[in-house]
């Protein structure tokens, strides 16, 4: 099964000329008597059309004269289809936005239809399920619903679907079901779930600052944070590597308010010209940024390694866990430049176009406005790294997806799972002042709550689990 148009049919046929010719005919005969693509073809929408015709106005009476609504000319429905061996549109289902406004990553399933001469035991209706779901996730949706006649319930819960609420369509009894899309919590785990079991026994950061981004150095008022680039990236992406290990431990002293003094790197790199390109992206940082490097260690012809540690100054830094429930939730991001070549929907390079006084403005923000909590937006995402800050202060957060401050070139899954660059989240009272970021957008977007976890609130009020506990076990701060 796929969804990729006319390269299905093509991968079908090759696929079948290679089983023939090795004379697999017990794989032969499981193969399924049709595949599902994206309709491609005004034949295929009016085949699909047809379809619906036959079922839901005559078949099933539940609409006069045809069920065409908004959706079917909304440029930005998908509709998927399930043709025969003999390339017939034999069922349908049609997927899209909820809403007529920006796309917010949440989408409704609906019309789906199997005709009835192909109806039994084909699993077409399922693979349609099951296909629809897969493009939804695809395109970085993080909620999805369809409206399902109350006999097909069990069907979809089958398939993985939760009932969320009866409803009525077309005067008929309907149940609201939904997808559980797990992109975020599968992401938080991935990265940040075994820090408590690690880290625990040497309580980084000191009470207050446990699990913070950068940690006071006891007796002075230097803030230290040190962060270590992805091995793989380093051998990748030389340059970038070597910007990014200023960015993120620059943006970590950022989140405490504290100033930066300066750097020092551990670079290690299979030979001189490949340390030179590290140390080349990173010297380009630090000038950019017009923080010194202090000092540092090389040593070459060992596997790609980088990690940089910051060190700064604040009198009272502002710690991750100050937050309480009641208070207001902000994301205060850059969301100028683009996907960085080669990470599209993994990382979002704001920074390497900005000036100096750009990138000091933002990184002084925090220090200059002093919220109750603060945390930089790390590998974790927006919602991920909010989950962190509210664990820190012993709370839930729920977002509000309308509210994100979000480039347009970024769909919400994308956003809220990615490294943004330069993004800060912080909680106060809400009545507090915004962060002056220079080029960065500053909004409300939620709040903490009594609990534990992250929640999605939608512009219909539902708020969908998007991290049901702790994020790294580490507890409050």
């Amino acid at each position: 099964m796929s969804l990729d148009g006319c390269a299905t049919t093509a991968a079908t046929d090759a696929a079948f000329d290679v089983l023939a010719l090795l004379g697999d005919r017990n794989t032969l005969k499981r193969r399924p008597g049709f595949h599902v693509e994206a309709a491609s073809t005004k034949a295929d929408l009016a085949a699909y059309r047809r379809l619906r015709q036959d079922v839901f106005v005559h078949e099933q009476g539940l609409f006069d004269g045809d069920d065409l609504d908004d959706r079917d000319s909304d440029s930005r429905t998908v509709v998927l289809v399930a043709k025969d061996t003999g390339g017939e549109v034999v069922g349908g289902v049609r997927l899209g936005p909820a809403d007529d406004g920006p796309d917010l990553g949440w989408w409704v399933g609906g019309r789906l239809v199997v005709g009835r001469g192909a109806r039994g035991p084909h699993g077409i209706g399922a693979a349609l399920v099951r296909a629809a779901c897969a493009r939804a996730e695809a395109e970085g949706v993080l909620r999805f619903d369809a409206t399902v006649q109350v006999r097909n319930q069990v069907l979809f819960r089958r398939l993985g679907w939760k009932s969320v609420r009866t409803v009525t369509v077309a005067d008929t009894p309907h149940v609201l079901m939904r997808w559980p899309i797990g992109r975020i919590a599968v992401q938080a785990a991935a990265t940040k779930s075994a820090l408590g079991a690690l880290l625990t026994s040497l309580a980084p950061g000191g009470a207050g600052f446990v699990g913070d981004d950068g940690a006071p150095v006891p007796g002075t008022e230097v803030i230290a944070a040190c962060d270590a680039i992805v091995p793989s990236m380093v051998e990748r992406d030389p340059e970038w590597a070597g910007w990014c290990s200023v960015l993120v431990n620059l943006n970590d002293l950022a989140a405490m308010g504290a100033s930066p003094l300066g750097l020092l790197d551990a670079v290690g790199a299979r030979d001189t010209a490949h340390a030179r390109r590290i140390l080349t992206g990173l010297r380009q940082a630090a000038q950019a940024y017009d923080v010194p490097v202090l000092g540092g260690h090389t040593q070459l012809g060992v596997p790609a390694a980088l990690s940089v540690t910051a060190l700064g100054r604040s009198a009272h830094p502002v710690p991750g866990g100050g937050g309480r429930p009641g208070h207001a939730v902000r994301l205060t991001a850059d969301l100028g430049g683009d996907w960085r070549p080669g990470y599209r929907g993994r990382q979002w390079d704001s920074t390497s176009h900005r000036r100096t006084a750009e990138l000091r403005a933002m990184t002084g923000a925090v220090a200059a406005t002093r919220p109750a909590a603060a945390k930089d937006v790390s590998m974790a995402g927006v919602a991920g790294t909010l989950g962190m800050l509210a664990e820190a202060s012993g709370c839930r957060a729920v977002l509000d997806v309308a509210a994100v401050p979000r480039p347009p070139a970024a769909t919400v899954g994308d956003w809220l799972t990615c490294f943004p660059g330069f993004a800060m989240l912080t909680t106060d009272v809400p009545d507090a002042p915004a962060l002056s970021a220079g080029p960065a957008v500053s909004a409300v977007c939620g709040e903490l709550t009594p609990g534990e976890g992250v929640g999605l609130r939608w512009p219909d009020g539902d708020i969908t689990d998007a991290v049901t506990s702790a994020v790294t076990g580490m507890g409050p701060a």
